[in-house]
């Protein structure tokens, strides 16, 4: 774009009255700095015009997150078409909406003609009957990049449904926002597998789109569905959320920024333990503390720990809601500065080896054991094992599965 013609484009858009943000785009442009445009797999099954879809019975499983740049959701696209029947909806961990917390029941829509299956209430898995009369499941859920959060296990078990009812299993592909090049973290230990939070043998940080992860499920883990993955356009692993030019849809009512996800699965661990992590605030899982907490000396532990790409400030705060509801709780604020260098799981582990050394008798490591992967981290960090000891331990698994993972990825570094 030459300078005639990125001034004539500012001063329409100007005249338009369009957003400083849309004015922000030109400039980028004329700069050559603009964001990659990256299509997700419905936007690409849009501009395909559906063609994979045409004459099925479809099911859904879909939340929130399952639209368009536009705002237009993959359940009103093909409610849409003459030429695909929608017959049921499916939604996991926090409802259609992505606002409900805990257990919820089944619904309808469309003036009750469209069934909606709650996969967060009595199962968590379709029933044969739900699944009756279908084609196909049609799976597009925006992920986080953790182990632990659920979406994840929904998929999976919606993925054995679709194999035992003989049906297609279609996921539309959309982005790690934590980026694919980083994995960290123990793999799951068998004698953890199975929990809706601790489902298959992957490391806690996987690195891996739900598209690619359901390519490793269906074939390491035996599922054996028949799998499609609709792949993105103009994605590379190397991108975070924020290089996509997509716009940001908080995945669940906590999950409210870039950095709370990049936190999330090392720091998030905390959660297992009787610490609060920002729910309940206006920054959750970038706060961390309790009651029996003095947020200065938690800060200068962790600081002194020297984790890159990241500092601790010391704070203090009031949760609103969840644990220590009304309660001062004395803590600290992580501040991640360079998402590259960043360890999540690094990070996550200081900050239970800081609690456990200052707070040997208040901070409770007893439920951590799902979350993490493993049953031996609580006592080696009770013992005050070094974090750099208890990492190397899994070390060994982590190379491994990267061994695996290599087969099912799908897109380029």
């Amino acid at each position: 774009m030459n300078l005639f013609h990125h001034l004539l484009a500012l001063t329409a858009l100007a005249a338009a009255g369009c957003s400083p943000a849309a004015v922000s785009e030109v400039e980028e442009a004329a700069a050559g700095t603009a964001k990659p445009v990256v299509s997700t797999g419905l936007e690409v099954l849009v501009t395909e015009d559906f063609t994979r879809l045409r004459g099925l019975r479809l099911g859904v499983v879909a939340n929130h997150t399952g639209t368009d740049r536009e705002g237009r959701s993959i359940i009103d696209l093909l409610l849409e078409r003459r030429d695909i029947r929608l017959e049921a909806v499916f939604t996991p961990e926090h409802g259609l909406t992505g606002k409900l917390e805990g257990a919820y029941g089944s619904s309808r829509l469309e003036g009750g003609a469209l069934k909606v299956y709650s996969l967060y209430g009595e199962t968590r898995k379709p029933l044969p009957q739900w699944l009756s009369g279908l084609d196909a499941l049609v799976f597009d859920i925006q992920d986080i990049g953790t182990r632990f959060y659920t979406y994840g296990t929904t998929m999976a078990l919606c993925m054995q449904a679709a194999a035992e009812a003989g049906i297609s299993f279609f996921v539309l592909d959309r982005p790690n926002p934590i980026g694919g090049l980083v994995v960290e973290g123990p793999v799951l230990e068998k004698a953890l597998q199975g929990d809706f939070i601790a489902y298959y043998p992957v490391p806690v940080r996987h690195g891996m789109t739900m598209g690619e992860l359901a390519r490793l499920y269906n074939r390491e883990f035996g599922i054996g569905t028949r799998l499609e993955v609709v792949e993105m356009r103009g994605y590379t692993r190397s991108m975070y959320y924020d290089d996509t030019s997509l716009p940001w849809i908080d995945p669940s009512p906590n999950m409210r920024s870039l950095t709370a996800a990049l936190l999330y699965p090392g720091c998030g661990i905390a959660e297992a333990a009787n610490l609060s992590v920002g729910r309940g605030t206006e920054l959750p899982f970038e706060l961390y503390g309790a009651p029996y907490v003095d947020g200065r000396r938690l800060a200068a532990e962790l600081n002194q720990a020297g984790v890159e790409g990241v500092a601790f400030k010391d704070t203090s705060f009031v949760p609103a809601s969840y644990k220590f509801q009304g309660e001062l709780c004395g803590g600290v604020r992580a501040i991640v500065s360079d998402r590259g260098a960043f360890r999540s799981l690094e990070a996550g582990m200081h900050l239970l080896s800081a609690l456990k050394k200052l707070y040997p008798g208040d901070f409770d490591l007893t439920n951590i054991d799902r979350w993490i992967g493993r049953r031996d981290v609580k006592e080696r960090i009770a013992r005050g094992e070094p974090v750099e000891r208890i990492m190397e331990s899994w070390r060994e698994d982590l190379e491994k599965f990267l061994e695996v993972r290599e087969k099912y990825l799908l897109y380029r570094p």
